[in-house]
């Protein structure tokens, strides 16, 4: 059976000028700043003049843990919107922006697929509107100025084997990990170790996705610590005199990106931090302009629940003041007979009993959501080879766990096939069923944090941690940073750190090999097991396929 790819579905898509797109959303045309014909920026002074209006309803849509059979966590966030437009509701889309790294990598874009997509797709999944170049830029500025300052006397005493800000970029380099700058004699400055994490793991990307205003993120910027002294006291950002310019880099970045759907439905995309590795959520700034907006917003959170849920309660809304008033949860057929021991080869036959033995995996994401008290609906992502046998397999599992599955078949019918998701989230967000909850208090010790998710989300026993590590936890608490959450970087494919132990794993333990302090985003990343915050390329990258074609359009991005 033959399928357009979604490149070129959305090469095909009749998109309308961007101005009219704002015009739904009553954005006055001279407060969109286009970069084109099909995407804008919102004006700073247009979101202030929202304060006062009423919130929409917020709604989640995550998934379960990612297999290579695929999910379609964008697609049905896309899908949902537009099929709530088509019921009649004023919806708005927030999702993140794409990282070059996973495109020319193994992962793909981040723009949706079939007919639940996002345009301008290439844009999208290429360089945008330019945040991430300036997040980008805005990081390594701070890391040139840290190293020049040390260069030209040191007034501030810092202990360059304390440097603890690292340098990024926007693409997967293994390479780049571990590595020694300032080679090369004097005039370079003082040599010492540091690395490179992709750009979606850098705390400036988190601060700008968690920053209210301009003046929130500037004092956030100020807040990171860069480095410490030789008597342990952190030097800060605004020691070394960078917010303010950083904050000039940074200042369209923060203004939230506007575009549409296939179905011309308003969109915002903006910020992208993975959840392996950093809190997987879209801007704060852009998901509060769209519940000042529309009724409904419908939004996104990375991988699997365990990741991208979870930050998303514990971070995102717990920073943000948010209250999801539903979440639904992506599955396909597919990813349950993976979960049931089936080889990707073998997904198209039909096996009833895979499914059933797979589904243990999403009633474990049920069961987290739930714990923190908002309604879910699962959302079967259908494919052609899907049986109804299959379906129903899991309509039966999730009853069984007080919720209900809809087959929903937006990717190949838009928003015609995914009514019926739109009216069961309309239900369950207008029931008032919602009592949102985070997992924990702020004042619960670091350490146990970390516990509480390891064992209340994760299902594992213990967490392991070296006593170096659980020193550096307490002094934090002692310096006063021990109200902040904790942001967990780990393994997206298991709810366990050994990304092949699929299902719903107990028994098993999480090892933490570091922590590190995001004053400024307002979080402690806990890295655990192997997950490295600079990925590497796979054997076969994407990017041997991606080329110009004789009409000069890209082929190749997914």
């Amino acid at each position: 059976m033959s399928f357009k790819t979604d490149i070129e579905i959305a090469r095909e898509a009749k998109k309308k000028p961007i101005q009219e797109i704002g015009t739904k959303l009553g954005i006055p045309t001279e407060h969109l700043l286009p970069y084109g014909h099909d995407k804008a920026k919102v004006s700073q002074e247009f979101i202030r003049s929202l304060d006062g209006k009423q919130d929409g309803k917020l709604i989640l849509v995550t998934a379960i843990n990612p297999t290579p059979a695929g999910e379609g966590k964008t697609t049905t966030t896309v899908g949902l919107g537009d099929g709530l437009n088509r019921i009649g509701k004023k919806a708005v889309i927030c999702i993140r922006e794409a990282s070059l790294g996973p495109n020319f990598g193994m992962k793909g874009g981040a723009a949706g697929g079939g007919m639940a997509q996002v345009v301008p797709m290439e844009e999208m999944n290429l360089h945008f509107t330019g945040d991430f170049h300036a997040i980008t830029s805005a990081h390594n500025l701070l890391s040139a100025m840290i190293d020049n300052h040390i260069y030209w006397g040191n007034t501030l005493g810092i202990d360059e084997r304390r440097v603890v800000w690292r340098r990024v970029m926007d693409m997967n380099d293994r390479a780049l990990r571990d590595i020694v700058v300032s080679l090369g004699g004097v005039s370079n400055g003082f040599p010492r170790q540091t690395g490179f994490d992709i750009t979606v793991a850098s705390e400036v990307m988190a601060i700008l996705c968690l920053s209210n205003d301009l003046e929130d993120l500037q004092k956030r910027l100020g807040d990171i610590v860069v480095a410490y002294t030789r008597d342990k006291t952190p030097i800060y950002c605004r020691d070394i005199k960078a917010d303010g310019a950083m904050t000039v880099l940074l200042k369209d970045a923060m203004q939230p990106n506007l575009v549409q759907t296939l179905e011309n439905n308003p969109a915002f995309v903006h910020g992208g931090p993975f959840a392996n590795i950093a809190h997987g959520c879209n801007s704060v700034i852009a998901t509060k302009t769209a519940l000042k907006l529309g009724e409904y917003v419908v939004t996104e959170a990375g991988f699997g629940a365990d990741l991208g849920a979870e930050k998303f309660f514990d971070i995102k809304c717990r920073k943000a003041g948010l209250k999801p008033a539903a979440a639904v949860i992506v599955a396909t057929v597919r990813a349950m007979k993976m979960n049931g021991g089936v080889a990707k080869a073998d997904l198209g036959a039909e096996n009833v009993e895979a499914v059933k033995k797979g589904c243990p995996n999403l009633g474990r994401h049920i069961a987290n959501v739930k714990s923190f008290g908002v309604p879910v609906v699962v959302a079967i992502n259908h494919f052609y080879s899907d049986t109804d046998a299959e379906v129903a397999a899991v309509k039966e599992y999730v009853a069984a766990q007080g919720a209900e599955a809809i087959l929903c078949k937006h990717w190949a019918q838009g928003s015609a096939g995914i009514e019926d998701l739109a009216n069961a989230v309309v239900k369950l967000a207008e029931s008032g069923a919602s009592n949102f909850a985070p997992l924990y208090p702020d004042e619960m010790p670091l350490f146990q944090k970390i516990e509480t998710i390891a064992k209340r989300i994760y299902h594992a026993d213990e967490v392991l941690a070296d006593k170096s590590i659980r020193d550096q936890l307490k002094a934090w608490e002692a310096a006063g940073y021990g109200h902040l959450p904790i942001c967990m970087a780990k393994t997206q494919y298991s709810f366990s750190t050994d990304p092949n132990l699929r299902g719903a794993p107990t028994g098993h333990s999480v090892p933490v090999r570091e922590v590190r302090l995001s004053a400024g985003a307002g979080f402690i990343v806990a890295i655990c097991g192997e997950i490295m915050t600079m990925p590497g390329l796979p054997k076969v990258p994407s990017a041997e396929v991606i080329r110009l074609n004789d009409e000069g359009h890209v082929e190749g991005l997914f």
